[in-house]
């Protein structure tokens, strides 16, 4: 009787769907328990919108599971029977809808049908819900606390003395909050949320708002009651019961910041709040809007997949990106632990404030906050010199941009692994470079009175790509627009129009090449005279020109590109818009150089003919200084990208860069270095002896000077000790006997205060390195590796455990990885990065993840960081054909698994790229080197 019961209500719903979304409906989706499912689309219908969720929530630390409830107001749209929502993992024990004085509508059990493909839950109300009319859907739902790194996860750590604790954390972005309660769990269904959750006396809870009191409940249960909060995604929802310790300061404008962490890692917070607090002031002022909750925590969480995440007043870190111990952390990781902060505070504007409407567009989010760490860095910070690494920010972006792989900025994304995808390279990088020309192209103040509008528009909704462009249009009078401003003015032919140098360019049509195709521009230059012959075309570093694919790989490809450029003679950037395929452009007068793409501020790679390469080479070897440090390290980076690319002859790269012993700036030093490092990787994996050989020696040679001046200290600037920090590291890899010799020096003096004397912070990587290759070091740092209380120290000593060249050990770390007791399981990816990236240790690792793919697919969800991680830094250390078919016949056993993985693309055509440098580029290195070293 149930059952037909069922089926008639379903037959009378189908009608009422039907009339909200006339493709919805699909008989052939059948719920778990064999009945047909009312929704067939993966996204939501959008005929019943949430408004408020008040929600109770209950994790037993003990049982490690967890109970709640949550009643959720509705706005109804469309006359209907159904409300499909997200629910993943939960056990419903109780549905029921409610009329708006919250009576029931029905006296019977609501049925829950289930569609776990689609992660939907669907339950049915005998009575129609009316459009216009206010209604309640009450859920009573359970589930075990997640093992991962999603929903709402058990997260442990262990005391000095032994203990290990448990605490309960949740992780949503970006379709996880329906692991933890039933919800419409898409950015565009945006509400409010009052949040209660039960807890024992010995614990504490934390929410997006301030805690408005605490009821003792009855068997030593306390309930806290938190404040309403702002209207948000359900992405941003977060909740936390653990025993943390805080610290907390106060902005200028009143806003409580607190910095948690685990009682005995209390210390390490204190430079995150000083951070923070520096931070939430500049944001406040730089967007004209202050911050809108009462206050923010900044929680670091032991277990913890990802950097960090902007939950709304609650935001949560890896150990790593939060806490600093000046004791320990070096410079380069407290320049990580300040950009972080900096992410995530703009993201309480960008993306919290202002939302994308869906997934596709994930890079306003994450565009923004990447490029807003470099802004307020610069601004709050400018002793950390964030300038010199937002170069390597763009140069990273290129490297994936100009693989065939690539994707655009806003791409098509439906499904969660999809979705997982989005969060990549070309979000967050190639979206925080194309806001840089951008902003360098509106000039600071256009850029910044843009973004004010922008956010100020959409506060509290939902945009879309092109709503940025609309926004940062402002509109003016004639006067405004004859004097340059940049605006829109109504009286043009144009609509959206810019004034720029004299010309009319449509902002929006400019973006649009940036944001809706693939790829990265390169320009071609030749010069004749006073005339600048200019043309445009895709960047591939894999098709050559005279490749038949090539043609179809450039079909259809066309930047409008901000060009500017130096000569000889300009002492001020000259800009133009390209728009077309090739140009011509006069210059003043003759000169003897011209160097486009001033400070690397626009996205896109250079390509000079003979002379214009001569004459920059000269340059360089005559007056390097004649060029910004930022030109000068573009023009090493474009050279090598166009060796790999078979356009430039590595002779005449390695010809360029002959001027760096003369180099003083970390940025062109350590760019050129990091080529020469990675072809002697490269070359090393191979096992080609001779070659190998004479690179390490010309290496040590050439650079030997920059070596012998470096001290083994703390001393100098931020750019001195990162430079200190790779060329330390680089020397002694290369076993250069002065640096092995101070490095084991310092080990055995910090081995025999049983690691109570402080190493010198920027060098302790290089010095454990050192120590690690025999078996009594090796031991002594796993076991002190199980003991620190400091993350970013234990990052270091397992760097240096992974280096070692004994098989076994390496192939030991990786089970330990595997069983995360003494190597949690958030450091696996890494773990077999590291281990890849050693010459020994590369087929280990592939034979590792080969075997064990299963299991790393339970820890690591497909798309998500952790196994993408796992893909790249594992393929992307082969360089043989053979090693491709075998890395091709893998994914391809796998297929069912992987077919929606674009990482798999990108790591196969890195091998490609390999193969296809070695084939070019090997006899030509051992020549050059033959030569030199003779």
């Amino acid at each position: 009787m149930h059952l037909l019961l069922v089926i008639l209500f379903f037959l009378e719903a189908q009608f009422c769907v039907q009339s909200s979304d006339s493709n919805s409906p699909a008989g052939d989706n059948l719920a778990t328990n064999g009945l047909p499912f009312p929704w067939s689309k993966v996204r939501l219908p959008n005929y019943i919108v949430p408004v408020h969720y008040h929600l109770l929530i209950h994790p037993n630390l003990t049982t490690l599971r967890f109970n709640g409830s949550v009643k959720i107001e509705i706005d109804v749209k469309n006359n209907t029977n159904w409300v499909v929502l997200h629910s993943k993992n939960l056990k419903i024990f109780t549905a029921t809808v409610l009329d708006e004085h919250e009576a029931h509508l029905s006296d019977k059990v609501l049925s829950v049908l289930e569609y776990p493909s689609h992660e939907q839950i669907a339950i049915f109300s005998p009575k129609i819900l009316t459009s216009g009319e206010k209604y309640f859907l009450y859920l009573e739902f359970g589930a075990p606390l997640s093992d991962g790194f999603y929903g709402f996860y058990k997260s442990t750590y262990k005391t000095k003395a032994g203990e290990t604790r448990i605490l309960a954390s949740t992780h949503f972005e970006p379709t996880s909050a329906r692991m933890a309660l039933p919800c419409f769990d898409e950015p565009i269904f945006k509400a409010n949320y009052t949040v209660r959750i039960r807890r024992g006396p010995s614990h504490i809870a934390l929410s997006n708002m301030p805690l408005e009191q605490t009821v003792e409940i009855g068997n030593g249960l306390f309930e806290d009651q938190f404040e309403v909060s702002v209207k948000m995604s359900s992405y941003l929802l977060a909740f936390i019961v653990c025993d943390f310790r805080s610290v907390s300061g106060m902005t200028a404008t009143g806003i409580n910041i607190s910095i948690y962490a685990v009682p005995e890692k209390w210390h390490q917070t204190h430079y995150a709040l000083e951070a923070a607090l520096r931070l939430m002031e500049f944001y406040e002022q730089y967007f004209n809007i202050l911050y809108p909750l009462p206050k923010l925590d900044l929680i670091a969480i032991p277990d913890f997949q990802s950097g960090a995440m902007e939950n709304w007043g609650l935001t949560t870190y890896r150990e790593t990106s939060l806490l600093y111990d000046p004791d320990i952390s070096s410079a380069s990781d407290k320049l990580w632990v300040t950009m972080v902060i900096g992410h995530e505070l703009a993201h309480q504007w960008f993306g919290n404030l202002v939302t994308m409407e869906w997934w596709n567009d994930i890079w306003l989010n994450e565009g923004f906050a990447r490029y807003m760490e470099f802004v307020s860095l610069e601004a709050v910070y400018p002793e950390l010199k964030v300038e010199d690494h937002f170069l390597d920010t763009c140069f990273g972006a290129i490297g994936r941009d100009s693989l065939n792989s690539s994707r655009p900025i806003s791409s098509l994304a439906e499904n969660p692994t999809q979705i997982k995808e989005m969060f990549d390279t070309v979000s967050y990088d190639k979206g925080a470079c194309i806001l840089h020309m951008l902003r360098n192209f509106l000039t600071n103040e256009g850029f910044q009175n843009g973004i004010i509008r922008y956010l100020r528009r959409f506060r509290y909704s939902n945009a879309r790509n092109e709503d940025l462009w609309d926004s940062l249009i402002k509109t003016c009078s004639e006067e405004d627009f004859t004097a340059g401003e940049y605006c829109y003015s109504s009286t043009q032919a144009t609509k959206n129009a810019y004034r720029f140098a004299g010309e009319h360019i449509d902002l929006k049509k400019i973006m649009y090449t940036w944001t809706i195709q693939k790829g990265i521009p390169l320009i071609t230059v030749k010069r004749q005279g006073r005339k600048l012959y200019i043309g445009q075309e895709r960047f591939l570093k894999i098709v050559l020109p005279d490749d038949p694919s090539w043609h179809s790989l450039q079909k259809g490809y066309l930047w409008h590109i901000p060009l500017a450029y130096k000569t000889s003679h300009s002492d001020h950037e000259v800009k133009h818009i390209l728009t077309t395929k090739s140009d011509v452009l006069t210059l003043d007068e003759e000169v003897d150089w011209v160097k486009l793409n001033s400070d690397m501020n626009g996205y896109y790679i250079v390509h000079y003919d003979e002379e214009g390469w001569n004459a920059l080479t000269e340059l360089l070897s005559a007056n390097h200084t004649a060029l910004s440090f930022k030109d000068r390290a573009s023009l090493i980076h474009n050279a090598f990208q166009l060796v790999t690319a078979g356009r430039l002859s590595l002779n005449r790269a390695l010809d360029l860069i002959g001027y760096l012993k003369s180099e003083t700036h970390n940025v062109p030093l350590l760019q050129g270095l990091g080529y020469l490092q990675s072809f002697y990787k490269l070359i090393d994996k191979r096992n080609i002896a001779d070659v190998t050989h004479n690179l390490k020696t010309y290496i040590l040679q050439y650079f030997r000077d920059v070596i012998d001046k470096q001290s083994w200290s703390d001393d100098g600037m931020v750019s001195d000790r990162r430079l200190r920090e790779e060329v330390l590291s680089l020397a002694c890899d290369f076993d250069y006997p002065p640096c092995l010799e101070k490095a084991k020096q310092l080990y055995n003096s910090w081995v025999e205060s049983n690691g109570t004397i402080s190493l010198p912070t920027d060098v302790s990587e290089t010095v454990y390195m050192v120590g690690a290759q025999d078996d009594s070091g090796w031991a002594y740092l796993l076991e002190k590796y199980g003991v620190s209380m400091c993350e970013t120290e234990k990052s270091k000593f397992l760097s240096a455990l992974a280096s070692s060249k004994d098989s076994e050990k390496l192939s030991r770390l990786l089970h330990l990885g595997m069983d995360g007791t003494l190597i949690k399981t958030q450091n696996l990816p890494s773990l077999i990065y590291m281990v890849a990236r050693n010459p020994v240790g590369h087929f280990l690792a592939w034979d590792f993840v080969k075997k064990h793919w299963n299991e790393l697919v339970e820890k690591f969800p497909l798309g998500s960081f952790g196994i993408r991680n796992i893909i790249v830094g594992t393929v992307t250390q082969f360089s043989s054909t053979e090693e491709l078919r075998e890395v091709e016949d893998f994914f391809k056993s796998i297929t069912e698994q992987v077919s929606e993985l674009r990482v798999i693309q990108v790591a196969t055509e890195n091998v490609e790229k390999n193969i296809m440098w070695l084939s070019r580029n090997l006899e030509t290195m051992r020549t050059w080197l033959q030569q030199r070293l003779n």
